[in-house]
């Protein structure tokens, strides 16, 4: 385990039936075909992000599936590999917002330090086919970490891009959190609504009035 305070959430998942079928499933997928992210970095968010440490939640839907991407944080990519499209598109609004331009790669490493949780819904995918790993059980074990997150009395910013992630606001109940919507990054839908949603700015305000601490969102 992680020796952090997910530790005994992620143990009692783990023991669930759900979560049992998955890991077998999984530990077939991954003896027979190639898998991202590398088995040991599927719950890095968990490690970087201790639970009483979250500020903000940023969702994705599942991992990238092309060689050396996946990183075990949403959005995120290993040091060296080309920006994708949607991240591309979150610097730019970053940069539009905050007016911010230092993003030297797409390691979102500092930014999950400071208690962005970078959680995609699906922590798996088989190479090249994009929601391969869908209804095998991650749904229900991030719906629960979401869950989770909900019960804690600290407020939480909950960025939710695109209508997958949008479902999700249903689980965030607790009126002590905020929670922002908006169009996906993605190129198909940057500009129907994810350009200028100022979520950026709108966080780091709402953080500095509960915490008198913002985020760093550079990337250096």
């Amino acid at each position: 385990m992680y020796k952090n305070d997910w530790d005994t959430f992620l143990k009692t998942e783990f023991e669930q039936v759900y979560f049992k079928q998955l890991a077998s499933f999984l530990k077939k997928e991954y003896q027979e075909k190639t898998v991202y992210p590398p088995k040991k970095e599927v719950f890095r968010i968990f490690q970087l992000c201790p639970y009483h440490k979250v500020k903000v939640v940023i969702l994705g839907q599942d991992p990238y599936h092309q060689p050396n991407q996946a990183c075990g944080m949403s959005f995120a990519v290993n040091k060296g590999v080309k920006l994708p499209p949607s991240l591309v598109n979150i610097y730019k609004e970053i940069r539009n917002d905050l007016g911010i331009s230092t993003f030297h790669h797409g390691y979102l490493y500092d930014w999950a330090t400071q208690g962005v949780f970078l959680l995609n819904a699906i922590l798996t995918v088989e190479a090249n086919k994009a929601a391969s790993h869908r209804n095998k059980g991650w749904e229900i074990f991030t719906d629960h970490v979401i869950e989770h997150l909900n019960n804690r009395s600290d407020p939480i910013v909950f960025m939710l891009w695109g209508n997958f992630a949008k479902e999700k606001a249903k689980l965030i109940s607790n009126p002590q959190h905020l929670v922002l919507t908006s169009a996906h990054p993605s190129p198909l839908s940057a500009h129907q609504g994810f350009f200028n949603n100022h979520h950026f700015s709108r966080c780091n305000t709402f953080l500095n009035k509960h915490y008198n601490k913002s985020i760093h969102w550079e990337v250096l």
